[in-house]
């Protein structure tokens, strides 16, 4: 079994190598510039090895760049073995990368929270406290007794 820094090192290897080709070498039109390389991930024997992406575009575009990915995954693992120079080659494995769908939930969950907060304000614009200004008794106040007094 490796250790972790030689699979994070192969990990950021094979993330430079994907990209590259994928900008450079491959000639697919469904793997066009929209394509970007977020992470990848290596197990632990270095065996297999998981490509996170992202697709900017539409749901035809993502479904069409996930096929083209699939097809060129033999040219992509052959590039990653010529230029890691490890005995085996990890397996590629592409995943498309669930960040801009969470990002695009937590900001729609933040926009809700400050319409609500607008909201919050504007009624409370006028109000007023139900006490006094200060509710909080000081030591020397002696206007106000208590009906607990010993006498």
């Amino acid at each position: 079994m490796a250790d972790n820094a030689r699979a994070k090192r192969l990990a950021d290897l094979i993330r430079e190598v994907v990209a590259q080709k994928l900008q450079r070498g491959i000639k697919d039109p469904r793997l066009g510039s929209h394509v970007t390389i977020t992470d990848t991930r290596v197990t632990g024997d270095l065996r297999e090895a998981t490509v996170f992406y992202t697709v900017y575009g539409d749901d035809e575009e993502r479904t069409a760049a996930a096929a083209g990915l699939e097809s060129a995954k033999g040219v992509l693992r052959s590039a990653v073995g010529a230029a890691a120079g490890v005995k085996f080659t990890p397996t590629l494995t592409f995943v498309a990368d669930a960040l801009p769908d969470t990002a695009r939930t937590i900001e729609d969950l933040l926009d809700k929270a400050r319409q609500s907060d607008e909201k919050v304000r504007e009624v409370s614009a006028g109000a007023k406290y139900a006490g006094e200004a200060d509710p909080y008794r000081k030591p020397g106040d002696e206007d106000e007794t208590d009906g607990d007094t010993a006498e």
